[in-house]
């Protein structure tokens, strides 16, 4: 799971913004959303501009070097903070597997090439590289002194994580193996102007064609329903159909034409949900941006009960309730810092306040 994360110099950052996931408070309820003292769910609030979006993007740059899994195109644009160009951008992840922590520290320069690289397991440096330097730990990972100078200097940027992932022989419980799987099960997205993602996936899906060649017609059906209250009846005979069709009386009209926006986003939603199954972490930005209260209510209950870490970024404080999370899962960004609602405050948190009341009461600052 991820602990921890810090970067700076990225897009609107430039002043390292800590996000700690791994210091949850001792409240006795919605225990769900944490998992092994470590926080497992959360929503991220912060007024227009503050730098949510950045904030979701720059923890998936570890997937642009080491996962094969779809990548944002134009992720690279406006990638360094524009007041110092020539500086790096600089990274540093802390995971949790199993009782090893593993810290995993990095600096891209302006087109994302990676320049500096410093790996930690359990407070032992395993490898570093930095300024045309490079040392490894040799009981860890025997490498030849002629590979260790080119190594160093690295002109084409290649990872040091992969370069090891992919010439030594590892066991399935390895560090770095898993590592790869985790960063491998990252998933990024949002449905807004356009639909994008980042990660967990290697090909682009059509929806229609999802859910008509997996059988998922009724399923589907009964997910609306059961979320939203629509009542929609598929009618799909055949796995070589391209669009998804409701029978309306004796006739059928292509979903694409007869849903809401909000229903075509209650689609992607629903494919992803089939997907995250072999997730590790999931962020959604403005995951509810075309929803009813309620149903952005109903939706994180369902996200919540995934057994991957999940965060979604929101402007709807009808969601800061302590029926759905706590004051600790709850966090403000804002002034280039992240912080849970509880750490906003002197004030003692109970159950039985309402956020939402004091949100908009400007009890939370940073």
């Amino acid at each position: 799971m991820l602990i921890n994360f810090i970067v700076n110099n990225f897009r609107g950052f430039n002043l390292p913004i800590e996000w700690c996931l791994s210091h949850p408070n001792n409240y006795e309820f919605n225990t769900y959303a944490i998992k092994d003292g470590i926080i497992k769910n959360g929503l991220i609030y912060g007024p227009n501009g503050c730098g949510k979006t950045n904030f979701s993007l720059a923890l998936f740059d570890i997937v642009n070097h080491i996962s094969q899994k779809i990548k944002k195109a134009d992720y690279y644009n406006n990638f360094i903070y524009a007041g110092t160009p020539d500086t790096l951008v600089n990274f540093e992840y802390t995971f949790k597997f199993d009782k090893e922590i593993v810290e995993y520290k990095y600096s891209k320069q302006s087109d994302g090439k990676l320049i500096e690289e410093n790996l930690i397991v359990d407070g032992k440096t395993i490898f570093e590289k930095k300024n045309n330097f490079f040392v490894i730990d040799s009981e860890c990972f025997a490498i030849e002194n002629q590979t260790k100078d080119a190594l160093a200097i690295n002109a084409n940027g290649v990872s040091i994580i992969n370069f090891l992932l992919t010439s030594f022989p590892l066991t399935h419980d390895h560090y770095l193996i898993k590592l790869r799987n985790f960063v491998d099960g990252m998933l990024w997205f949002r449905n807004l102007d356009i639909r994008e993602f980042i990660g967990l996936e290697n090909t682009i899906s059509n929806l229609d064609e999802f859910i008509i060649k997996e059988h998922l017609h009724k399923d589907f059906e009964s997910f609306l329903n059961s979320v939203s209250g629509q009542k929609f009846e598929f009618d799909n005979n055949s796995e070589n159909d391209r669009m998804l069709m409701c029978k309306i009386g004796n006739n059928r009209y292509p979903f694409i034409l007869i849903a809401s926006t909000g229903t075509k986003a209650l689609q992607l939603l629903y494919f992803w949900m089939k997907k995250i199954v072999n997730a590790s972490f999931v962020f959604i930005d403005e995951f509810d941006a075309f929803y009813h209260f309620d149903l952005s209510f109903e939706v994180c209950k369902r996200l919540f009960t995934q057994n991957c870490q999940v965060f979604a970024s929101t402007h709807n404080t009808y969601l800061l309730s302590n029926e759905l999370l706590r004051p600790d899962c709850n966090f403000l960004l804002n002034n280039n810092k992240i912080k849970s609602f509880s750490d906003c405050t002197q004030k003692e948190l109970r159950i039985a306040h309402n956020m939402e009341k004091l949100y908009r009461g400007g009890t939370f600052n940073i």
